[in-house]
């Protein structure tokens, strides 16, 4: 008998509200603050999405490193990446807000700018727009054969299915590792077209690694709770942690290796970013956001009693949801908005987006066996200890 999860109505109806919470405050601040509630939409948008691509990355690697362990929580990534086709719709909806959130979208100032008028071949609505096309066909393309080929396993088992999952795992990551990367530099590092950073691309890839790789964690731990998986161990913990801890190091070290080789060079095209932002709340925020995203993870779960340990891993995870809107914050209210405001409006939207992120994934993982019945390390998955 299939493990299926099922929604209860108390659920269901959290996230409604959740999303009611979000549509309202949209309609309000697109009354009250439009450019405001642009840079919210872009910020709320990206969030998400990076978490569907960080799953999906995720999901690709456990599949190319015939990794054992973490067989038994698949259908979490698969229900996080099944959030990519809202996506698409929402960032195709960004067109209504382009001059709101983009410089380089003004004629205008394109016209008196040469800096603007040499990159305008590739920053330009339309092929602004064909590449937002491209890249989330790509990824729903490639995630929907993926979750196909784990659904067949489910049925017909055998290592037919497990070895089509590894080779379009290969070509997944390559795919996400290059076009992920342009999307944040479209959606993130264009927001400021004069600077630029050989670093971001690499920075905003890992951000979508260490906060998906937390939320999955949190997914599973939260189903536990519910009476799912009873086989998660302190050993499957531990891997989740590796992975979170590891993400971590890596984003804290693109964090390091941009500011420092800025600083450094002391170039005005590289500093002016980092000077736009070294003042008041955002000063604040530089900070914030390192030991929010590196400091406290790297120390936290460090050692191995507390990084096999719920008790220490749900705070961590809840400090890096926190963390990942703080750095998304950083990098666009500046351009955008200005002054550092926060409100009803950031909370009301983010939870909106958090309410229909929640709904998606749950419904997806009533649609399978949670356990995925003849994966071919399973058995491996639920016997797991070290």
């Amino acid at each position: 008998m299939e493990d299926r999860l099922v929604l209860s109505n108390r659920f269901k109806m959290a996230t409604y509200v959740l999303m009611g919470i979000g549509v309202i405050s949209y309609a309000l601040g697109f009354v009250f603050d439009a450019e405001r509630t642009w840079a919210n939409y872009l910020l709320n948008n990206y969030y998400f999405v990076s978490l569907a691509i960080g799953a999906a990355f995720f999901g690709a690697i456990q599949y190319i490193t015939q990794s054992g362990w973490s067989a038994l929580f698949k259908r979490v990534p698969e229900a996080m990446v099944a959030y990519l086709p809202f996506a698409a719709v929402f960032f195709l909806i960004l067109y209504f807000g382009m001059h709101s959130v983009f410089e380089w979208t003004h004629h205008e100032v394109v016209q008196h700018d040469r800096i603007l008028q040499h990159k305008s071949p590739y920053l330009n609505i339309p092929f602004f727009f064909v590449r937002v096309v491209v890249f989330f066909a790509a990824w729903i393309i490639l995630t929907k054969v993926l979750r196909k080929f784990s659904l067949k396993e489910d049925e017909v088992g055998g290592m037919l299915y497990f070895r089509k999952s590894e080779l379009y795992s290969k070509i997944l990551i390559f795919v996400l590792a290059l076009s992920f990367s342009l999307f944040s530099v479209d959606m993130l590092m264009s927001l400021e077209p004069h600077w630029f950073s050989t670093l971001f691309a690499g920075k905003s890839f890992m951000a979508g690694v260490l906060h998906a790789a937390s939320i999955i964690a949190l997914i599973v731990i939260l189903l536990s709770k519910q009476g799912k998986f009873p086989q998660l161990n302190s050993s499957h913990l531990h891997d989740f942690t590796r992975y979170i801890f590891m993400a971590s190091i890596v984003w804290g070290y693109f964090n390091f290796a941009e500011f420092m080789l800025i600083w450094y060079g002391n170039i005005p095209e590289e500093t002016g970013w980092f000077v736009h932002r070294w003042h008041g709340a955002y000063k604040v925020l530089f900070f914030v956001n390192i030991v929010l995203n590196w400091a406290i993870p790297f120390l936290v779960l460090m050692p191995r009693k507390t990084s096999r340990s719920k008790l220490f891993m749900l705070p961590v995870i809840f400090i890096l949801i926190v963390g990942q809107y703080t750095e998304l914050y950083y990098i666009i209210w500046p351009p955008t908005v200005h002054e550092a405001k926060f409100g009803l409006l950031e909370i009301g939207t983010f939870l909106g987006y958090a309410g229909l992120f929640t709904w998606v994934v749950g419904t997806t993982l009533t649609k399978a066996s949670l356990v995925p019945k003849n994966h071919p390390y399973l058995e491996e998955s639920i016997q797991h200890h070290f």
